[in-house]
């Protein structure tokens, strides 16, 4: 095997796995959406937030415990995305670009409350697995690699199953594709918005859980992340769940060879020409909605 492919296979493979962190907190993106036509741009200062109280719950001894924390962080983030809904059930519904104004402001604000509760220091989260690794095929798979992928695989299967196989699925792609024909056919437009906000939430917050433990945490950490999950909506297509998968591993991948073949310092500039290309190249996305409007 060449040292170029050497250096290749290991920079893809860690580039999918952070993709596949990309891919969940674009989920959410895409959820909200499509289910309201929002772009929301609070996604990450939430998620971050959970990110926090998972942190004060288990840092110092005498904790409730991960599980415990995760699940206390989830009901508080589910509890705001559904109040900022609420918020701007009402404005985005004269304008969808209020709406996402608006989200830019709640983002604002989740961030200055974070700094204010927990403070403006830099800590550490962990994720609690045991620390393990192997060699495939010249490749170093670690406890965390597996950990992220089993956990992709969930979402990403449970998301899909709940959209194409339940009462819930169909109202959501109703919704999607016809808001109005929706309401006229006795759907509640308000609460169907209302659990996709708050199913994002949850996506978000496993999101954050992940990525953080391979850098560190601070008020602005997930929300600069949470920018390679817009760029993996963008690329995907902001209409489809399947491609914000896709457009996550792609970001994931081309930014890990971007950072290690030209430079780390101009990886804002790159993922800022990804959005720009894939928006000429691909307006509709990789994979653009069907027809239709039936599947996710």
């Amino acid at each position: 095997m060449s040292a170029a492919l050497q250096d290749l296979l290991p920079l893809i493979w860690t580039g999918a796995i952070t993709g596949c962190l990309y891919a969940i907190g674009a989920l959410g993106l895409v959820m909200i959406f499509k289910a309201t036509r929002v772009v929301n741009f609070a996604h990450g200062n939430m998620a971050g937030l959970a990110a926090f109280v998972v942190y004060a719950f288990t840092a110092h001894s005498g904790g409730i415990g991960w599980l415990a924390a995760v699940a206390v962080a989830l009901a508080i983030v589910v509890a705001l995305a559904l109040v900022t809904y609420g918020v701007l059930a009402r404005v985005s519904e004269r304008s969808d670009l209020r709406g996402t104004i608006g989200t830019l402001g709640i983002g604002l604000i989740l961030q200055g409350a974070t700094q204010v509760v927990f403070g403006a220091d830099i800590v550490n989260l962990d994720l609690p697995v045991p620390r393990w690794g192997t060699s495939v095929a010249g490749l170093r798979i670690t406890s965390y690699d597996v950990a992220v992928l089993v956990v992709t695989a969930l979402v990403v299967a449970t998301l899909f199953l709940v959209i194409e196989r339940t009462r819930l699925g169909i109202a959501f792609r109703a919704v999607s594709t016809n808001p109005f024909a929706s309401r006229v056919c006795g759907l509640n437009l308000f609460a169907v918005q209302g659990v996709a906000w708050g199913t994002a939430a949850g996506l978000g917050v496993i999101a954050a859980l992940l990525i953080v433990p391979t850098t560190f945490l601070s008020s602005t950490t997930v929300a600069t992340f949470m920018l390679q999950s817009f760029a993996a909506a963008v690329l995907g297509g902001f209409s489809s769940l399947p491609g914000s998968i896709l457009g996550g591993l792609v970001v994931g991948i081309a930014m890990n060879l971007f950072s290690y073949f030209v430079s780390p310092e101009l990886n804002s500039t790159f993922l800022l020409v990804l959005i720009l290309t894939a928006l000429n190249l691909f307006p509709g996305g990789i994979l653009p909605q069907r027809g239709g409007g039936s599947r996710a």
